[in-house]
């Protein structure tokens, strides 16, 4: 184009803008200088701001509630708010001691943020729930390069074990039990992996793995053994190992052993990377800026002795461009997913999609993740996604599996179609979306807290920086758990928020840095107390002091050797023409371990119409029990086999 064509082109533009714009004047001057007709006049809308229900205190007397009122009658007046339910921090009452030891000194390395876990079991078989804690220690270089000097007067920390008396108070028996153990725990699993009736334990750690027989002690009592080496379970010495599950994944009858394994981690990597956050500086780093790892799968061979079948099993996963391992893993629950009678598998990862295994019933899994909707949230993102857990949260065949996520991630909940995959994320649909944002959620648990026959759920909170106040005003390092009751079908959304402020929870409102969670009856009133571990700090055990009146019916398990701890079997109890359903599924949450015995709260019924047992190996066993309001011991029968 010449220069000449060029300003006729420009001049001619000109004059249609210029055209255009007089138009535009002419018509508002039309607009303004002709009456309009009046608008009609808007009614804003007035939206009364949601109040919380004021509870009334449930330690008190029982007439408090009104005259000629009891404490049960004035529980389930409204479906729709939650009954009032206090729970009591009873750790130092209780005799325990433990404070966790995270080690750090100011470098921020990654593996200082991510303990650690907790677990009961009855190790000693004298009916009571035992509590063991597991504990971290100090790196062994400083930034100089030297090590830690060990302070006179002050023992190194140690994992512990506690002893239930019976009462909900603890006595320290960590050094008898030989589990004084000084290394950098994570987690831990519970199972009678050898057969012979009593409760081993595996505990995962930064720098390999160790398995304690529960054996007799010469000088009486019982006495763990560490046959790690023996057993062929340690796993690499440069593996960063977080939850673990014992779980008869081949249905022979023994316990096998998923170990989960989070990053390839080391201090060198971390500080190459030198993760920071503006306003604070050196920061801890995020699982994306690490390579994946594989998790491990050990087959029992019924002889002391364990084999890694992880390559043969379909458990390994890698990026098919780069060929790493995808997982970043920190949770797990197996569970039956589509009740065949074999174990499945979910182990959520951080910041990389989730995991699915389903059982092929001929020793190996098939990753479904994507394929059934749980790889990722509703957004279709990889969330950093830590602990999860598994449960009917109605009354019908759909299974939920709750899944605790980062600070400003909303808490997924993927739940099935009138029983069967795909899963959909549904959190926000029942309740948890908003009210699960905020926090940064670690551990979390369903359980019935209130006795109602509902599942409801437990996140314990908590963030990694002690200073993340000051660059995010919504962030607190320590933070309250967070409860959700189960209102069934009454509510729009299936869970609502329990308040906690102004101690109308009692001490479950409490500001904790939580990491892991579990749950158990310590002292024999029928509900769940919990145990909520601490980054760096005490856990809390809070003894759950509900007197909504509801009662409740406990069953524990005692399966045909080798499978003693019945780890497995799934339970159907009928009351008021309701069948509701339970595992035996002591891996829960994350880095935790529950109780075996199996808790069905029955409201306000007190008959149960029938009790139906479908053990591990195929077997089945009905009754009908003859009261409620205690615990039901049944072993598996002979001769009833399928």
């Amino acid at each position: 184009m010449s220069r000449g064509e060029a300003r006729i082109r420009r001049a001619f533009l000109f004059s249609i803008a210029a055209m255009v714009t007089l138009a535009s004047i002419a018509l508002g001057l039309y607009w303004l200088l002709h009456d309009q007709p009046p608008a009609d006049a808007v009614q804003e809308a007035r939206i009364k701001t949601p109040v919380a229900p004021s509870a009334r205190d449930p330690m008190a007397p029982d007439n408090a509630a009104g005259e000629g009122t009891d404490a049960a009658s004035a529980v389930g007046t409204d479906p729709t708010v939650p009954p009032p339910v206090r729970f009591t921090d009873i750790t130092e009452q209780a005799g325990i001691d433990f404070v966790h030891v995270n080690g750090a000194y100011g470098e921020r390395l990654m593996p200082e943020t991510i303990g650690s876990g907790a677990a009961f079991f009855d190790y000693d078989r004298d009916g009571d729930q035992d509590l063991f804690l597991v504990n971290s220690r100090p790196w062994d270089k400083q930034p100089s390069g030297d090590r830690q000097p060990a302070q006179p007067g002050i023992q190194p920390p140690t994992q512990r074990l506690y002893r239930n008396d019976g009462s909900g108070h603890f006595d320290d028996l960590t050094e008898a039990a030989g589990l004084a153990l000084v290394t950098y725990g994570m987690g831990v699993a519970i199972g009678d992996y050898d057969g012979d009736g009593w409760d081993d334990l595996f505990l995962t750690t930064l720098n390999g793995n160790h398995l304690f027989h529960n054996r007799p002690a010469a000088a009486g009592g019982r006495r763990f053994e560490d046959v790690t080496a023996t057993a062929g379970v340690a796993g690499g010495t440069d593996t960063w190992s977080s939850s673990a599950a014992f779980l008869d994944y081949d249905r022979d009858g023994d316990l096998d052993l998923f170990v989960v394994n989070y990053v390839d981690w080391s201090r060198e990597i971390d500080l190459e990377i030198d993760f920071r956050l503006t306003g604070l500086g050196r920061a801890y780093g995020a699982p994306l800026n690490f390579v994946g790892t594989d998790n491990q799968l050990y087959r029992n061979d019924g002889n002391g002795r364990f084999t890694d079948v992880s390559a043969v099993a379909g458990i390994r996963i890698a990026d098919p461009v780069t060929g790493n391992p995808v997982g970043k893993g920190l949770g797990i629950a197996p569970f039956d997913m589509d009740a065949d009678g074999w174990q499945d598998l979910i182990v959520v990862n951080d910041t990389v999609r989730n995991f699915l295994f389903r059982n092929r019933r001929d020793g190996s899994f098939e990753e479904t993740a994507i394929f059934d909707g749980v790889a990722y949230d509703r957004n279709g993102k990889a969330t950093s996604a830590m602990g999860v857990d598994v449960a009917r949260i109605r009354e019908d065949q759909d299974i939920g599996i709750a899944v605790g996520n980062f600070a400003n991630e909303m808490a997924s909940l993927f739940v099935t179609t009138d029983g069967r995959p795909p899963f959909v994320d549904e959190a926000v649909l029942e309740g948890l979306g908003p009210a699960s944002r905020i926090p940064l959620t670690f551990g979390l648990l369903f359980f019935d807290y209130d006795l109602d026959g509902r599942q409801d759920l437990l996140l314990a909170n908590g963030h990694l920086e002690h200073e993340i106040n000051k660059v995010q005003q919504s962030q607190h390092y320590a933070q309250p758990p967070s409860l959700f009751w189960n209102c069934g079908d009454a509510c729009r959304g299936r869970f609502v928020l329990v308040p906690t402020a102004e101690g109308a929870a009692g001490d479950l409102g409490q500001n904790l840095v939580g990491r892991g969670v579990a749950y158990a009856d310590i002292d024999a009133d029928g509900d769940l107390d919990l145990i909520i571990t601490q980054n760096g700090r005490r856990p809390s055990l809070l003894r759950n002091d509900q007197r909504t009146g509801h009662h409740w019916l406990r069953v524990e398990l005692t399966g045909k050797p080798p499978n003693t701890s019945a780890i497995g079997a799934r339970l159907e109890l009928t009351a008021g023409g309701v069948t509701r359903h339970r595992e035996v599924r002591p891996t829960r949450g994350y880095l935790s371990q529950v109780e075996r015995a199996v808790t069905f709260g029955l409201g306000t019924l007190t008959e149960v119409e029938q009790l139906r047992i479908l053990w591990p190996d195929g077997s089945e066993q009905q009754q009908v029990p003859s009261g409620i309001d205690r615990t039901l011991h049944i072993h598996q029968s002979e001769g009833n086999s399928p």
